[in-house]
């Protein structure tokens, strides 16, 4: 009996206190007018009438458009179609492969951990994944059998390095290496999601085996480190991934709409990823990998990096959270001063996407001054990314505004609805 209670103290002291309590009790996402935040109907409008052009000029087959400001929902709009084959119209509250925006769900819970103290942002990971120990960086690549060798890696990798891109892993198939492309499918690597039967432990630990781009540190590439992480979360909270979100994430700020395997009950509601093919649209095929993963196959694979999908208003309550300074509802996931970190310049000047419009934090890219000046970006400090299938976000904590498209195409020869939302969001500020 003795030998029982320890355990559970010990699984309790593993898991309780992710999330805790708030002084502050800021409401849930509710819908308003956007006079009532100081937006414009008017204004709004034109979003309206640039997602229908590009859905009649048959640019994308459809989309899910929501815009927030002060905690309050004053645009959530459906356009064109779910599955133009099946002759299934867009719904506002259908479910869409969010990708790589699982990346801060993961690296969200990530931090949740360390608040509690289990580990520092530069120790090294293979003090908990100990397969990653003496790391090695690519130096020779034989095409003809896909062979190599590699040189010590200078440091360790860390925490840190996983969180920003900056630990020199490669993402496979999507890699813009051939090399890491054919290593990882030669060992096996899972890249993003899978209906096979795989658990990201197995994945994670091949992975450890290959070589680096570069040294820990040294250069932003974006990468399979966020899955590392996913794997981190289960070693040192005690518990599967999808637990972990739902228990300490998802449950909390009522995100029922967000899974890496959808319930039966809400399949239905899966919006088809489609892609143009002689001026119609088909239903993507199986590629390198299956499209119908979160409602079929063995359910295993966690990918805290792509797995996830979920609702635009399930993710406009998340990013709200990181907008109230870490709480919602009364209850508090980060700390304020926990945000404050994420969101500084973890990569120096590495981080080269944009052209200096952002820089790159843990998890996020978020706008540099340059970036305020070009416009149509947000104030400073928004935050921003997306996903493989063609969904993105922005949060302006200045304006207290966020912006949520989410589509499902690949292979598009033209898509302008992404910076036209952005640019036409914020100029519906009226106050």
């Amino acid at each position: 009996m003795k030998n029982l209670l320890t355990l559970f103290l010990l699984v309790f002291a593993l898991t309780a206190g992710a999330q805790t309590k708030s002084i502050k009790k800021s409401p849930p996402l509710a819908e308003a007018t956007p006079e009532s935040v100081g937006m414009s109907t008017e204004r709004l409008a034109r979003i309206t009438s640039m997602l229908e052009a590009s859905v009649a000029e048959n640019e994308i087959p459809g989309a899910v458009a929501l815009v927030a400001r002060n905690g309050k929902i004053v645009y959530w709009n459906a356009f064109g179609m779910a599955d133009n084959e099946a002759g299934r119209k867009l719904k506002r509250d259908d479910i869409f492969r969010i990708a790589s925006q699982t990346k801060a769900i993961t690296s969200t819970a990530v931090m949740m951990l360390w608040e509690q103290g289990k580990f520092q942002l530069d120790d090294p990971i293979s003090k908990f994944i100990p397969e990653f120990k003496n790391p090695q960086v690519l130096n020779n690549f034989r095409y003809a059998d896909t062979t190599w060798t590699g040189q010590p890696a200078k440091s360790e990798i860390t925490i840190r390095h996983l969180l920003n891109h900056t630990s020199g892993l490669g993402y496979g198939v999507i890699d813009g290496d051939e090399r890491f492309k054919m290593m990882y499918y030669k060992a096996g690597i899972t890249d993003l999601f899978t209906t096979e039967n795989i658990s990201i432990a197995e994945s994670v630990k091949k992975l450890a085996k290959l070589p680096l781009h570069h040294h820990p540190g040294e250069k932003y590439t974006y990468a399979e480190g966020i899955d590392v992480l996913g794997y981190f979360i289960e070693i040192v909270s005690g518990e599967p991934l999808d637990v972990f979100f739902k228990k300490h994430i998802f449950d909390p700020l009522g995100m029922s709409d967000t899974y890496f395997y959808l319930p039966s009950e809400k399949a239905s509601r899966l919006v088809t990823l489609q892609k143009p093919d002689n001026g119609q649209w088909v239903r993507f095929p199986v590629t390198f990998y299956d499209p119908d993963y979160p409602i079929h196959g063995a359910k295993r694979f966690f990918s805290g990096g792509a797995g996830l999908s979920s609702t635009a208003r399930d993710y406009a309550t998340f990013l709200q959270m990181y907008l109230n300074g870490g709480e919602l509802n009364g209850v508090r996931l980060l700390s304020r001063t926990t945000i404050e970190t994420m969101m500084a310049n973890q990569t120096g000047d590495m981080f080269y996407w944009g052209g200096g419009d952002r820089y790159f934090g843990l998890a996020y890219g978020v706008v540099t001054p340059e970036g305020v000046a070009k416009g149509g970006r947000g104030g400073l400090g928004t935050f921003d990314w997306g996903g493989y299938f063609n969904t993105q976000y922005f949060a302006d904590p200045e304006e207290k505004i966020i912006g949520i498209l989410m589509k499902q195409t690949q292979g598009l020869p033209k898509d302008d609805t992404g910076w036209k939302f952005r640019q036409l969001v914020f100029q519906g500020v009226d106050d």
